[in-house]
C-alpha cells in the first residue's frame, strides 16, 4: 500500500506506457472509488454508479495509451466518468420521455370509465402478451413490468441493444395490432 500512495499517476501512466500492466491495477485501486462517488453524485443510484465506474475504466483501459500528457490523468479519467453518467441520465430521460407519450397515446385510444374497465383492459392486453413470440414476450415484460431499460435488457439477455429495441418495437405493434382486431379497443 505504501508504494500505491508514493507513486504518481502521471508515473504510473508512464509506467502503463511502458509496458507495465501492474501500474494500470494500481491506478483503479486508487481511483475506482472516486469514480464510484462521482457516479454517484451525477446518477443517485449506487448501482448504476458501479456500472458507469466499471464503463468508464474501459474507455480508461482503451484510450489510456493516447493520453499525451500524463500529469492530466486525474482530470482525463474524471470527465470520462462524468460523460458516462449524463449520458445515461440522457438516455434514461429519452426514455421516460417516450414512455410518457406512449402512455398518453393508450390513455388517448382507450377511455376507462370504471374499475370494471380496468380490469377487463388488463385482461385483454395481458392475454395479447400472451400470445407474443417468447423473445417479444420476455422484453415487454423486462421493459414494462419490472421497469429494465434496454440496456439492462440487452446484458441480460445477451443480445445487441439494437436487437432488444428491435423486439420491443415489434412487441408494441403486434399488440397494437391484435387489440385492433380483436375490438378490443
Amino acid at each position: 500500500m505504501k508504494n500505491l500512495n508514493k507513486q504518481t499517476d502521471s508515473a504510473l501512466v508512464l509506467a502503463y506506457k511502458a509496458g507495465d500492466k501492474k501500474a494500470l491495477s494500481l491506478l483503479v485501486k486508487r481511483w475506482h472509488l472516486q469514480f464510484c462517488k462521482l457516479a454517484f453524485w451525477v446518477v443517485k443510484d449506487a448501482d448504476v454508479a458501479k456500472d458507469i465506474a466499471q464503463e468508464s475504466w474501459k474507455v480508461v483501459f482503451n484510450k489510456l495509451t493516447d493520453l499525451k500528457d500524463e500529469t492530466k490523468f486525474k482530470s482525463w479519467a474524471i470527465s470520462i466518468v462524468n460523460r458516462k453518467a449524463i449520458d445515461y441520465l440522457r438516455a434514461n430521460q429519452r426514455r421516460d420521455v417516450y414512455l410518457r407519450s406512449y402512455k398518453k397515446e393508450l390513455e388517448h385510444n382507450i377511455t376507462i370509465d370504471s374499475e370494471d374497465d380496468i380490469t377487463f383492459y388488463k385482461e385483454k392486453i395481458r392475454k395479447v402478451v400472451e400470445d407474443l413470440p417468447k423473445n417479444q414476450k420476455i422484453v415487454v415484460q423486462l421493459f414494462y413490468v419490472q421497469n429494465y431499460s434496454l440496456k439492462e435488457i440487452a446484458t441480460l439477455l445477451n443480445l445487441s441493444v439494437g436487437t432488444t429495441k428491435s423486439r420491443l418495437f415489434h412487441a408494441r405493434e403486434k399488440i397494437k395490432l391484435n387489440l385492433k382486431n380483436r375490438n378490443y379497443e
